[in-house]
């Protein structure tokens, strides 16, 4: 008699291996994707044009995270409304982190305060990474203006009331509130002039087309250093080490005056955890490398390099500092 053997049907077999590899696929999914991140270029938008503190810092942190990443890290300047624009674009990429911004205090506390109609909520729709310098700002004149302490810069104020005016990075950036701050403690009517970042605001100040500013110490230190700008205090509650000839602002009289800012990573909300960390993990290696700690340091700034809790909580405390101040100020931007 003949035999005969039963063969599986080949669909069936298929289908089940099928199944199988796709279950297992789905359970290996998110694993694959934490591993794949990332694989390919990364873009770091820098709200602020070349040249200034906040680009400085820019570059210097994409270098790093392009080594420790193992792919390119470019730069976007993106400048505009006090960092606003380029918040606005990170915030509507894909949350997938391979944009990430180079968010500011002032970006996170001030502009929320200062602008009427915000494009994006900085402290909805970004997420922190780490907080990764802070420095100090420093009040810088033309050599042209006839005042050589912090106390003859009041009294030609007071003097001139409206005469003067002083530059800004743009409306909310510290350099504005630094302003602001200045005006509100010692009770003198000085213009505000903004402009889209610290770089071309300085052009116009080496140039005589502004008196004065209140710019970022990295920024302007080129310029003391070289004689072009006439440095009279900074701003911190501490001496700089990098000027530490220079009084504080309280120092030189401005009881009560105490401003500077800080700079850090954030990517847009919804970014997956494990992609966050990742960055997180990176940019802090990125922040203790000699050559970053060097170059940093060398130009004024202060390396943090923190966790995202951490960024998020400092994120809160700028909030309840800045906000009582510029609605004091009665500063407004559009």
């Amino acid at each position: 008699m003949a035999s005969f053997k039963l063969r599986p049907s080949f669909s069936w077999v298929s289908t089940l291996a099928l199944s199988v590899g796709m279950a297992s696929a789905l359970l290996s999914a998110p694993a694959a994707l934490a591993q794949a991140f990332p694989n390919k270029a990364i873009r770091l938008v820098c709200p602020f044009p070349p040249g200034g503190a906040v680009d400085i810092a820019s570059r210097a942190i994409a270098l790093e995270l392009a080594k420790n990443l193992g792919q390119p890290v470019t730069v976007d300047n993106k400048p505009g409304a006090g960092g606003n624009i380029g918040g606005a674009d990170v915030a509507r990429s894909n949350p997938d982190g391979y944009t990430i911004f180079m968010t500011t205090s002032g970006i996170q506390a001030i502009n929320p305060a200062l602008y009427a109609k915000m494009p994006f909520d900085p402290n909805k729709d970004l997420i922190p990474v780490s907080a990764l310098v802070s420095l100090n700002n420093v009040l810088v004149l033309h050599p042209s203006i006839k005042a050589n302490s912090v106390s003859e810069v009041i009294a030609l104020a007071k003097s001139q009331p409206g005469a003067m005016n002083y530059a800004s990075s743009g409306s909310g950036t510290s350099i504005h509130m630094s302003g602001e701050m200045f005006k509100s403690l010692t009770n003198v009517n000085i213009t505000h002039i903004p402009y889209k970042g610290s770089a071309p605001a300085v052009t116009d100040l080496l140039g005589g087309q502004v008196m004065m500013m209140f710019d970022n110490i990295p920024s302007a230190i080129p310029h003391i250093k070289s004689g072009k700008l006439k440095a009279l205090a900074t701003t911190g509650s501490k001496r700089d080490p990098l000027l530490p000839d220079l009084p504080t602002m309280a120092e030189a009289g401005v009881a009560g005056y105490e401003s500077g800012v800080w700079f850090g990573l954030a990517v847009p909300a919804n970014t997956p955890r494990d992609v966050v960390m990742r960055l997180n993990a990176e940019a802090v290696k990125g922040t203790k490398s000699p050559e970053f700690v060097k170059r940093m340091t060398e130009l004024g700034y202060i390396i943090m390099g923190s966790s995202p809790e951490t960024m998020a909580e400092m994120n809160k405390a700028e909030v309840q500092r800045w906000g009582p101040i510029v609605r004091a100020s009665g500063a407004k931007a559009d």
